[in-house]
């Protein structure tokens, strides 16, 4: 059931809640800031001329701390959700998920050999910086080489098969997850206490360096998918129309797969698992917005980056200044509304 809002309105409200989560996101947390402080410190750091009195605190959390945390929450959220959009208008199914393809499994395998089989591998003895860059770089081969699996097991005769392609998804994301558990059950305290929390994701340990990647490909995805747009309004007609109206579908496939495992291994590297975003969003804008994909993926990427800017925002307050994992929160908050869109749906 769809709802009766022009366009216009609806990216005016996404907007406008980016903005609002984004300032509060800013300002709240163990130690909150007034929310004028906040604003303020934002504009000095970008060379707005104001006066700094009593704005040194302010400064420096919302620099250090609050800053890279947020562009890296909106980064993420937004990646997320264009890929459930992506993976929806490739399998023709609105309950699609990023996960289909492998790339969260195999992320997550990558990570858990590292955590656990680390010292073996001679990262023991690295600085922090270079383990966690270990890891996140093992994250992202890992759902790199589960994807392109995947994906040359759904070929045949030349052409790439959704379905074959699906069912090869599964069956290498519960190989993966057979592994992961098996990697649990070897894995010491100290290990096991890291791979359990990575699972579950986390903006913690957000810096610039973990920013600028993502940023770069999420600006990479807002240029190049909005061209794909028509492309993905054809194939909902399904693959033969497609074809019949000159479009290279078999091309068309692999670059959605490549875009895809590139958007979600490097957010699952950056920030561990964090799941529903890239199902509940999506359909959500499919709701409010239709199935035209020309304002679906613009909307599904503000409204992704509102929703794990305000996940991470529960994470933060609910059991302050302990911090739940944000992975916990999405699913929390997605599970429910998406059962709740479900039964509005049967009638």
């Amino acid at each position: 059931m769809a709802f009766s809002l022009a366009p216009r309105y609806v990216f005016m409200l996404l907007a406008g809640l980016l903005l609002a989560s984004f300032w509060l996101s800013l300002a709240l947390g163990p130690l909150s800031l007034p929310l004028l402080d906040s604003l303020q410190a934002l504009l000095r750091l970008c060379g707005v001329p104001l006066d700094g009195a009593g704005l040194q605190q302010a400064e420096l959390i919302v620099a250090q701390i609050r800053l890279p945390r947020s562009v890296l929450g909106m980064c993420v959220g937004a990646l997320l959700a264009l890929s459930g959009v992506i993976m929806q208008g490739l399998f023709r199914n609105p309950l699609a998920d990023p996960g289909l393809i492998g790339v969260s499994s195999g992320a997550a395998l990558g990570a858990a050999l590292v955590i656990v089989c680390g010292s073996l591998l001679g990262l023991a003895g690295l600085p922090d910086w270079l383990q966690s860059s270990a890891l996140a770089l093992a994250a992202f081969a890992g759902g790199s080489l589960v994807t392109l699996l995947v994906y040359r097991l759904g070929q045949r005769d030349g052409r790439t098969h959704v379905a074959s392609m699906l069912l090869a998804g599964i069956a290498l994301t519960a190989l993966a997850g057979a592994l992961v558990g098996l990697f649990s059950y070897l894995a010491d305290e100290q290990q096991l206490r890291s791979l359990v929390f990575w699972n579950m994701g986390s903006l913690n340990t957000a810096s610039y360096a973990r920013v600028w990647p993502l940023l770069l490909i999420g600006l990479l995805a807002l240029a190049w998918l909005p061209r794909r747009a028509a492309a993905l309004n054809v194939l909902l007609l399904g693959e033969a129309e497609a074809r019949h109206l000159g479009f290279r579908v078999e091309r068309l496939k692999a670059e959605l797969v490549l875009a895809t495992a590139l958007a979600v291994g490097a957010s699952v590297a950056a920030v561990g698992m964090v799941g529903f975003v890239g199902l509940v969003v999506p359909h959500l804008m499919r709701l409010l917005l239709g199935p035209d994909h020309r304002l679906l993926l613009p909307a599904a990427a503000l409204a992704g980056a509102s929703l794990l800017l305000l996940a991470d925002l529960a994470a933060r307050l609910l059991l302050a200044p302990a911090e739940l994992p944000l992975g916990i929160v999405t699913a929390l908050i997605g599970a429910p509304f998406f059962l709740y869109l479900l039964s509005r749906g049967r009638y």
